[in-house]
């Protein structure tokens, strides 16, 4: 299937794309703390900012991609983020250091969402569960890229050129993208709504899946798991800096090499949930993710790295089966309910990214992961819930 092909690689560089622009300074949060004087919780602004304004941006973005089709708003999207990431080498302060971020998450928002609804048209049924899973692979393969190449970089030389270098490969996958992704078959444009015929057919599509309690619960679940992996991500760092550990920033870096099991996971979610049905692949997500996040208080570094190689693994497997989840289950509205569905899930990272930094302020490494373990709770009584209250049983799709 050539066009199943080219629509799985294009969606691959998209997801890469994603997370290299979005998460490149996460290894650097301990460079930030020291050079501008900031609290480790401060410096994950640096981080939060570009997640919630994505977060914040992806419901205009799903309209824009409504209004004038899904491929031209994801390489723009893609294109334009890149361009505000070359600017932000350029940084004379944090005031700017921050705007460039904000507009690098902005423009970044017309790619996750978009790239859903995409799979969900033009997609058979069946195989929409494994593109969407090899679309997360690539957000893997991308944020473990872009956290270890600004990593090394920055052992040798300034951040600045880091920054660049990620940039300008941004700028090259949009291009890229371009040329791979096809056309839509089957989009079919709807009115922005700001027009009469717009603002009725957004309210309509507004109540429909805000009346749909399941969808509720699927958008808390993509806010555990982001708030999770980017609270465990981010004060890694700041851990395995000290003793006993005191490992260098570019060996930091090759910590986040611990995304290629994600990358696996992500794609093979695909194939359990057709075997296990959704919510019991989830619930076995959840579990995993539990022992991994326990695993890493061990102050053994090969125990700690299975602990994190573990919760990798199995964060991005479940973010797989719910966004898949979130798709089947919404129907024609598949933009706008994805849209809500990765606001929750950014602003996840960005509530659970700077509690954790509180967390580690007041009782270090087992006070982020006390947290992290409340949140991992709340996840498996939502599935519960979910199950109890729906029944919910896999009818294949």
């Amino acid at each position: 299937m050539p066009g199943y092909r080219r629509v799985s690689y294009a969606l691959l560089l998209g997801g890469f794309a994603t997370f290299w622009l979005l998460y490149w300074p996460q290894p650097l949060l301990p460079h930030f703390a020291r050079d501008l004087q900031l609290s480790p919780a401060q410096s994950s602004f640096i981080l939060s900012i570009a997640t919630a304004a994505l977060g914040l941006a992806l419901i205009p973005a799903s309209l824009l991609a409504d209004r004038f089709g899904r491929r031209p708003v994801m390489c723009w999207a893609m294109f334009i983020a890149a361009v505000f990431t070359v600017m932000t080498a350029w940084a004379q302060n944090l005031e700017q250091l921050l705007m460039l971020r904000a507009l690098a998450g902005i423009a970044l928002a017309g790619l996750p969402a978009t790239a859903m609804a995409y799979a969900g048209e033009e997609v058979e049924p069946r195989a929409v569960g494994g593109v969407i899973g090899i679309y997360v692979a690539g957000t893997a393969l991308g944020g473990m890229s872009g956290r270890l190449v600004t990593a090394v970089v920055a052992e040798h030389w300034p951040w600045a050129d880091a920054v660049a270098v990620v940039g300008v490969v941004g700028v090259l996958a949009a291009i890229v993208m371009w040329w791979f992704l096809p056309p839509s078959q089957h989009f079919h444009a709807r009115a922005l709504p700001w027009s009469r015929q717009g603002r009725q057919a957004f309210a309509g599509a507004i109540k429909a899946i805000t009346s749909d309690t399941q969808l509720w619960a699927l958008y808390i679940t993509g806010f555990l798991l982001l708030g999770i992996f980017v609270g465990l991500y981010n004060y890694l760092s700041f851990r395995l800096e000290l003793p006993p550990f005191s490992l260098s920033s570019a060996a930091i870096g090759a910590v986040f090499l611990l995304y290629l099991p994600g990358s696996l996971a992500s794609a093979w979610s695909g194939r359990l949930t057709r075997q296990l049905g959704r919510p019991a692949a989830l619930a076995w997500m959840w579990l995993l993710m539990f022992l991994g996040l326990w695993l890493s208080l061990a102050s053994n570094l090969a125990c700690l790295l299975a602990g994190v190689a573990l919760l990798t693994f199995a964060f991005f497997g479940a973010h797989a089966i719910a966004s898949s989840w979130v798709g089947q289950r919404a129907g024609q509205y598949k933009a706008l309910a994805a849209a809500l569905y990765l606001l929750s899930y950014y602003l996840g990272a960005s509530v659970l990214g700077t509690l954790a930094g509180v967390a580690w302020a007041g009782q270090g490494w087992l006070g982020v992961v006390i947290l992290l373990t409340c949140a991992l709770a709340l996840g498996i009584a939502l599935l519960w819930w979910v199950l109890r209250a729906f029944d919910e049983t896999y009818d294949g799709n």
